[in-house]
């Protein structure tokens, strides 16, 4: 992919063979290769669905048919010769594949087999069908987000599948390969987004009971419901973003805004926050996004823009920060987080039976694209 240097960061010389899925496990997999791991994936042929030149960067790529013989024989070798495996298949069909953590884990001891599914391995909806928006809705997130004027809103499906997915997944594939420092074994890493849902939701839950917190869309402070934490429309269309929770920060969002003296008072009433809503609306509906963006920059009023993602990288934070990266014209999120010394880099791709070749793996006769 495009002239850029070969992978580096801190994960160089980290193998991993990733099974083709959608979301979650290809996101993780992106991650680690960002930081350095070589990654191949076997694709099935005709790819997942859902071609992705931005999260599928970085990887070499075996396209092949793992139910047959030929296919699942290649793809135990190279397991044999990998770090980890990620898979986010649904539960038993790793399994049926013969190529389950029994099997190959068996046969390499250091292997970290990294799973990654919507409900986990077991309980009753183990093998049934699901999306992000299911899981975030069984673990109390959902009903947390959005207006309490209108059902709740899935917020993308960054929370469930990336948030408590992908992100738990290469968090527990790291812990593994710590403690394999130690044991030299590796070991199976269930990751379930309720799982990682569950576990990001410890903020809101561990404080609910003291009240600092509501889970109750009209009283939840942060998820639309307070006037200084919300989005507000401007003259010109336009979203802006206000969030200044704190009270110094809150004061001079007031006074910027040119909003009523009464509202500095009482800020955390819940009983005002409907009517407020209104009030700011209205003024915030008299002036263009790029005028009160004036008016607020260098403040600590908690007040930004809402970009679109096309907008996103051209903004000076982002530019300043080198967050978005262009690779053969097309901007895109660069590697995260960074590093001193070792940084991550997008790797070029490479043809994946050499890849494998470099392993060790021997690459029989009738194997396309050889």
């Amino acid at each position: 992919m495009g002239d850029l240097t070969p992978a580096g960061g801190p994960l160089a010389g980290l193998r991993i063979l990733e099974f083709v899925s959608i979301g979650p496990g290809p996101h993780s997999a992106m991650l680690l290769s960002d930081l350095g791991a070589e990654v191949v994936r076997m694709d099935r042929p005709g790819g997942n669905g859902w071609p992705n030149p931005i999260m599928d960067r970085g990887r070499a790529i075996v396209e092949i048919d793992i139910r047959t013989d030929k296919g699942r024989d290649l793809c135990v070798a190279a397991a044999m010769q990998a770090d980890v495996i990620i898979e986010g298949m649904r539960p038993g069909t790793m399994e049926r594949l013969g190529l389950g953590p029994e099997i190959l884990c068996l046969g390499n001891e250091r292997l970290v087999y990294g799973r990654m599914t919507g409900w986990g391995q077991i309980g009753p909806l183990a093998k049934v069908a699901g999306h992000d928006i299911n899981y975030i809705g069984l673990t109390g997130a959902l009903a947390a987000i959005g207006s309490s004027r209108g059902p709740s809103i899935p917020p993308l499906n960054l929370v469930g599948d990336f948030g408590g997915g992908s992100l738990y997944l290469a968090f527990g594939i790291m812990a593994a390969l710590w403690e394999r420092e130690r044991s030299g074994k590796g070991q199976v890493v269930d990751a379930a987004i309720v799982d990682g849902v569950a576990s990001m939701m410890t903020m809101f839950t561990g404080l609910t009971p003291s009240g600092a917190i509501s889970l109750d869309k009209s009283k939840n402070m942060l998820s639309g419901a307070a006037p200084f934490y919300r989005c507000y429309t401007c003259a010109d269309g336009r979203d802006i973003a206000v969030g200044p929770i704190e009270p110094q920060f809150y004061a001079s969002f007031v006074a910027l805004a040119g909003a009523p003296e009464n509202f500095h008072a009482q800020q955390n009433d819940s009983s005002n926050w409907l009517e407020r809503s209104e009030v700011l609306e209205s003024i915030f509906a008299t002036k263009t996004c790029a005028q009160w963006c004036q008016i607020f920059e260098g403040t600590d009023a908690c007040v930004t823009p809402v970009l679109t993602a096309d907008e996103a990288p051209n903004h000076p934070q982002m530019q300043a920060r080198k967050t978005f990266i262009d690779v053969d014209g097309q901007p895109q999120a660069a590697p995260a987080p960074r590093f001193s010394r070792t940084p991550g880099r997008v790797s070029s791709t490479r043809h994946g039976y050499d890849v494998l070749r470099g392993w060790g793996v021997e690459i029989p006769d009738g194997f396309l694209n050889e």
